[in-house]
């Protein structure tokens, strides 16, 4: 068995706290949970909650593409929201993400808040 491997890139945020970006173990990526910064300025976006949604799957195929995987093979994502008003806007922008008939088992829950009180956050799992 390999010992876990953290996974860093500069396409994507760097983590704001005492965190990877990933961890690769036991032929899986685990990614942690990214919300709407942009990796070149670590400024949030600005946006509604799909703005939000969109960079967020940017920054999870940044990591995602630096542990040698991508969107088809991931198999769990956990969606946090702070407002349960927004979840058909992200699910919108999430479909896109994952088209085709086996899109990844999904949890959404909503959340009393985020980092930098943004609107929404995501993690996965992945095949490696």
């Amino acid at each position: 068995m390999t010992e876990p491997r953290a996974i860093s890139t500069p396409h994507a945020p760097a983590a704001i706290g005492p965190y990877s970006q990933a961890v690769v173990a036991a032929g899986l990526v685990h990614c942690s949970g990214q919300i709407a910064l942009d990796a070149t300025t670590g400024a949030l976006v600005e946006g509604d909650v799909t703005v939000q949604t969109e960079q967020i799957f940017k920054n999870l195929r940044a990591v995602l593409e630096a542990a040698g995987t991508s969107f088809a093979r991931v198999v769990k994502c956990n969606v946090y929201l702070v407002d349960m008003s927004h979840f058909t806007l992200v699910n919108e922008v999430y479909a896109r993400h994952f088209p085709g008939a086996s899109p990844p088992a999904r949890a959404t829950v909503a959340v009393a808040g985020l980092p930098k009180d943004v609107a929404v956050e995501i993690d996965c799992v992945a095949l490696v």
